[in-house]
């Protein structure tokens, strides 16, 4: 491993018994550690540094224009860049470990404008540790680098690394698949995919990276029911999207494999996990075995959607906070830290250089791994601003709506955003550009009841009064069809989902609300619900193990259970592979039904012929250019009776009904009249337009 050491060593003599090296605590949650509670924040509160940041002469002079911060590591020169505007001199410390052992260099870094501070060195200096010495208004302070690619044990102290050199064999020629007619996204944790002895990964891989780039595997080794990507394969969906997958700071790299936790606690941005490596003490590693996942699901036919959380941070005592304190944090007007994420502290998107990191952040992503699309994190406490401008980039950079954008468009409470800008919260989704998504929990809610509260029923599971929700959903809340606007401007800003990693799963929220049901209502609601939004317009999105009735014991939040909780039960979905088949056919034909499928403004007013009566709705779809099914009838019936549909005078082939999904594969007729079984969702087709009665009736 080349080291540093032939040119610095000058250095090391000359720097002998300066600056501790010290060490970060990534353990201290919603704290500062004690240099900086007796300096930094007693000679300067929060308040003077939030006055200081706004002031004109601040932004004048401190902001950098460059790309370039971090370590830039190339064959004969290395290049270390750090903004800290506010430091009276920083020293680069090297080391030859992520974690143990004395800096064997201490080298004092040169300012430049722009509150830039550089260290130039003609060699590659890849695989060597470093971290940074400040001293910030008299007080000094050791912290690794947020703009650092990679890392050692727990983040504490950053690597210089040469990313061609971490590029696995065929790399260069890696490709995302293909777009199909409909993205269905599939949530994945990397630790839950392969834990489980019944998904018959090698036991070294299990809870890896690694286990993504395994061959077909298969139920406890049986060699007759696939698991992992041939198993998500056969499902259909197209997108995988990984939780979180960056350095985090809630599991300890050197603790034991059986930790677990979903990983909303960023720590490093622009570094993989290293719980997930196979090796996390040598920091190469963890960057190479990442893009080995993604490699292997491209290659397998999936795009990849990474989960990102640039909202908050693991704790107060970051990295950004030791190199620029509170520049890249909230605080209210009143002194007040502000706390919108509920983690303790609110990232500053709106500030200039804190938007540039997240934008540069991602588009890291998207060049070095391949990353296709992203779900960002409480995106209620982002800004338009920045959300619009992260759109532009990817689009000039991929084509329009090539990588998805899509978050969470609440926040947890109030936050203290500066300077005019606007929350990308749900009640400002016309501001955001068409093809930037939101999570949208009036369908999950008005399906299946509230995600808060656990014991309130939606449409399926007997709530009255919904049946006007569910038409709203059916077109994405889209357009006028009740008599209300909702702003949404098209199908493409809106995800279609039941359930996600946060609150129960669906199988438990069912089991809440349905306590006096068996097993045989449980699992017919549940086809019922999957049935139900996978006719409704919008991305389609379900958490992993959905189609399978994924239980957590009716835990509401498993974000650090034990895995034994979490993990993905394999032989759970082929003891449940009727339901399996259900979904695989439901999402199969979705990809023929352009009708549900468009995303453009004009999409809701393919949904027409709109009835209702209590449990039940109706709706036509306009399918055209399909000729097969040139228009669709949907109908939903969440009571406990069979109904009647009238059907005019024309013939429509059965395409799926509460039992079978797959009836479209060889379609019998109705006409006339036909039944709707309870409980259940039924798809007609016709293959030409005509006028088309609309009725049900109760039996």
């Amino acid at each position: 491993m080349p080291t540093a050491v032939s040119i610095l060593q000058a250095y090391v003599y000359r720097r002998m018994g300066g600056f501790p090296a010290g060490r970060a605590s990534r353990r201290t949650e919603g704290t500062l550690c004690n240099k900086q509670k007796k300096g930094i924040l007693i000679m300067k509160t929060p308040l003077e540094w939030k006055k200081y940041y706004e002031s004109p002469s601040f932004r004048e002079n401190y902001i950098y224009k460059g790309n370039d911060l971090g370590v830039s590591c190339t064959a004969g020169r290395t290049l270390f860049k750090l903004w800290s505007p506010s430091a009276d001199s920083v020293t680069l410390n090297l080391y030859r470990e992520g974690s143990a052992g004395e800096a064997y260099a201490h080298i004092p870094m040169s300012g430049e404008e722009n509150g830039v501070w550089s260290f130039a060195a003609k060699e590659n200096m890849h695989g060597v540790y470093y971290d940074y010495t400040l001293v910030i208004e008299d007080e000094t302070v050791t912290s690794a680098d947020p703009y650092a690619k990679a890392c050692g044990i727990n983040g504490r102290r950053s690597m210089a690394v040469d990313l061609r050199l971490t590029d696995p064999d065929g790399w260069e020629f890696d490709r995302s698949p293909e777009k199909g007619p409909e993205q269905v996204i599939y949530e994945l944790h990397v630790k839950e995919f392969s834990w489980d002895a019944s998904g018959g990964f090698p036991e070294e891989v299990r809870g890896k990276y690694k286990a993504f780039t395994c061959g077909s595997t298969t139920l406890y080794h049986d060699g007759i029911h696939p698991t992992g990507l041939d198993y998500l394969r056969g499902l259909g969906v197209t997108h995988i999207q990984i939780m979180p997958a960056y350095d985090y700071g809630s599991v300890d790299e050197e603790g034991e494999d059986t930790q677990f936790n979903w990983g909303y606690d960023p720590v490093n941005y622009n570094v993989p996990e290293g719980s997930y490596s196979s090796d996390p003490a040598h920091g190469e590693v963890r960057v190479r075995e990442m893009k080995e996942m993604i490699q292997a699901l491209h290659a397998r036919g999936f795009r990849v959607i990474m989960d990102v959380v640039y909202n908050h941070t693991y704790s107060l005592d970051s990295w950004f906070q030791r190199t620029a304190p509170w520049y890249f944090y909230r605080v209210f007007d009143d002194g007040r830290i502000s706390n919108g994420s509920a983690c303790g502290n609110d990232v500053a998107s709106e500030r200039e250089m804190c938007a540039d990191y997240i934008l540069q952040s991602v588009l890291y992503w998207t060049q070095e791994y391949h990353i296709d699309g992203f779900r960002f994190d409480l995106m209620g406490l982002l800004d338009v601003g920045l959300m619009n401008r992260i759109r532009r980039e990817l689009d000039e950079r991929y084509g329009k709506g090539e990588k998805l954008l899509f978050g969470e468009p609440w926040a947890a409470g109030e936050t203290a955003m500066e300077g005019g800008a606007v929350p990308a919260l749900k009640k400002n989704i016309s501001l955001l550009d068409e093809n930037i998504g939101m999570f949208c929990d009036d369908t999950r809610d008005a399906v299946k009841g509230s995600a808060l509260k656990v014991k309130k029923p939606g449409f399926i599971n007997g709530a009255e009064e919904k049946e006007e929700d569910i038409i709203s959903s059916a077109g994405a809340w889209c357009g006028e069809q009740t008599g209300k606007k909702y702003g949404v401007k098209a199908p493409s800003q809106v995800i279609t989902y039941v359930s996600a990693h946060d609150n129960q799963t669906l199988w438990d929220k069912l089991t809440e609300t349905m306590p006096g049901s068996d097993r045989e209502e449980k699992m017919r609601l549940n086809r019922m619900a999957a049935a139900l939004y996978m006719t409704c317009q919008g991305t389609l999105f379900l958490l992993s193990g959905e189609e399978f009735a994924r239980t957590k014991e009716g835990m509401e939040d498993s974000y650090n259970a034990p895995i034994s909780l979490n993990r993905l039960d394999w032989e759970q979905a082929w003891e449940n592979r009727s339901l399996v088949e259900y979904y695989q056919g439901l999402i199969a034909l979705r990809k023929q039904l352009p009708g549900l499928c468009d995303k453009s403004e004009e999409a809701s007013a393919r949904i027409f012929g709109i009835a209702k009566e209590e449990g039940a709705v109706s709706f036509l779809v306009d399918n055209r250019p399909q000729e097969r099914w040139s228009i669709l009838k949907i109908v939903y019936n969440s009571s406990r009776k069979t109904k009647k549909v009238s059907l005019g005078g024309e013939k429509w082939e059965v395409l799926c009904d509460g039992r079978d999904s797959r009836l479209w594969q060889s379609p019998g007729y109705v006409e006339g009249e036909t039944r709707i079984l309870p409980q259940s969702v039924l798809i007609l087709g016709r293959p030409r337009m005509r006028a088309a009665q609309n009725t049900l009736k109760a039996v």
